[in-house]
């Protein structure tokens, strides 16, 4: 199994990218395929006394800048290392991609060079989000900013082959993101998109309220871009929050109060920290494709080189174009 790797994607890059890739080839056993620099990449892997073992380098000196406008991943950025990383994908030198770079451009460039696929409207991005009871995933969390309700129906389909297939929930529970749990809240997206989940045949459990995301009900939340990134970035506030209240509550506890809460709090720590999940899917194209988070530091690119693995063994990709294929069948009868 081959993993293509951005080595100049996130504030990180390259030394955090090399030690998390090197990583993943000791405990996961995967080859990894390094795009950028190559001089650069063998220079900062010796000076930090990392090996390369395992880990192939296919040269760019381009890197895309996180100001430019998406579309340029096809045009002035189409030699930067995330582009090569998505071209080597599209043509079957690899089995999936992994950047912490631009969104919005892995986005673009996961559209228009490894392109969707066939039937899917649009790629999602696709965080799992730790909650009390387990995780859910947020589809679509900022792409996609205006929907029309059949691709919210797409979403829930993509979500759920992915939270089943990779993080092994059995039928997962449905929800949509609205402002109140009735079914005749929302706008017309919400109204429409309610009544088409209800015929889906997934395992449809209604709307869902912000505030109760985090009791975890309900395993795919389905919502337009706009709605789902400004519950993401709050929901990531709100855990770097909690997280320097804990800190500055247990600071004043003494030593013995806080070697008590000690493993609660790591566990608790743990749980909302972006690192261990690793990434975000990109949903609906036709290779794995997994957005790191920008700030990523070795232990968060190990767990998405981790986190492609998995989509690569269970075929999410392959899950959601049989749903498309049944889809179109069952359209036509």
């Amino acid at each position: 199994m081959r993993i293509i790797v951005d080595a100049f994607g996130g504030d990180n890059a390259p030394l955090e990218v090399i030690k998390g890739c090197a990583r993943a080839v000791r405990e996961l056993g995967v080859d990894i395929v390094l795009t950028g620099s190559k001089s650069k990449i063998v220079s900062c892997a010796s000076e930090n006394g990392i090996s390369l073992k395992g880990i192939q380098v296919a040269h760019t000196d381009d890197v895309f800048d996180i100001h430019e406008e998406p579309k340029e991943i096809t045009r002035s950025g189409k030699n930067t290392s995330m582009a090569l990383g998505l071209r080597l994908l599209s043509e079957g030198h690899g089995d999936a991609f992994v950047s912490a770079g631009s969104t919005g451009a892995l986005v673009m460039g996961a559209s228009l060079i490894v392109k969707r696929i066939k039937g899917i409207k649009r790629i999602a991005p696709s965080p799992v989000i730790p909650a009390e009871k387990g995780s859910f995933v947020l589809i679509d969390a900022g792409a996609n900013t205006e929907c029309r309700p059949d691709m919210l129906v797409q979403f829930a389909f993509m979500g759920s082959a992915y939270m089943e297939k990779v993080m092994g929930i059995e039928k997962p529970k449905v929800a949509l993101l609205n402002i109140g749990a009735e079914e005749t809240k929302g706008r017309a997206l919400e109204l429409e998109g309610y009544k088409l989940l209800q015929a889906s045949g997934l395992n449809f459990i209604g709307n869902i309220e912000a505030r109760d995301l985090p009791l975890g009900e309900a395993q795919v939340v389905v919502t337009d871009g706009f709605t789902g990134n400004v519950a993401l970035k709050l929901y990531e506030g709100m855990g770097a929050f909690f997280g320097r209240k804990l800190k500055w509550i247990f600071s004043g506890a003494g030593k013995m109060g806080a070697v008590f809460s000690l493993k609660k709090i790591n566990t608790f720590r743990r749980q909302m920290d972006y690192k261990e999940v690793g990434g975000s899917a990109l949903l609906g194209a036709r290779g794995p494709v997994i957005k790191a988070h920008g700030s990523s530091d070795a232990t968060a690119f190990f767990n998405a080189v981790r986190q492609a693995k998995k989509c690569i063994d269970s075929n999410v990709t392959g899950v959601i174009e049989s749903y498309v294929s049944e889809a179109e069948s069952a359209g036509r009868e």
